[in-house]
């Protein structure tokens, strides 16, 4: 993943709006964050969409629409529900690529403290802010940490 993407992600933390995990697809993004109320979340979103926009074609040496006009959002209001969003944004690849072990280097699981085992920490600052929310601190752990060979379900 380019790193001006990686820092434009980490740049759209601000206020009350908090990227807690990212992954990059090869067209789309997965998120999981947070945000005070539902004006912060859409202003964040949007401020976040135009941070990686410009990185992307920064990086790309290209000009025009990055985005569609389409996103998903769910707010998330159980350990389980929580634990599920962050195997499906952080062990995204391994939805195709089962045999795969390891870690997504195009997301922010090089960071993420919730690993059954760890190969190693990544260097450098992480480029997602620390969860303020019991859910995405602690909450999810009570279902127990994410093993490097869980990957999500197919269908989701």
């Amino acid at each position: 993943m380019f790193p001006e993407v990686r820092r434009a992600i980490g740049a759209a933390s601000r206020g009350g709006f908090r990227v807690v995990q990212f992954s990059v697809q090869s067209d789309h993004v997965h998120l999981i964050f947070e945000a005070v109320d539902r004006e912060t979340m859409t202003r964040g979103a949007w401020g976040l969409a135009v941070r990686v926009a410009r990185a992307v074609n920064r990086a790309l040496r290209r000009r025009g629409a990055v985005w569609g006009d389409r996103y998903h959002v769910r707010a998330l209001r159980t350990p389980r529900e929580v634990r599920t969003a962050l195997v499906y944004v952080l062990q995204n690849f391994r939805k195709y690529l089962r045999s795969v072990v390891g870690i997504d280097p195009c997301s922010s699981a090089p960071w993420f403290e919730g690993f059954r085992c760890r190969e190693k920490s990544a260097q450098g600052s992480s480029p997602v802010v620390v969860a303020r929310t019991w859910l995405l601190r602690i909450g999810w752990r009570r279902c127990g940490l994410i093993g490097l060979e869980e990957a999500p379900a197919r269908g989701g």
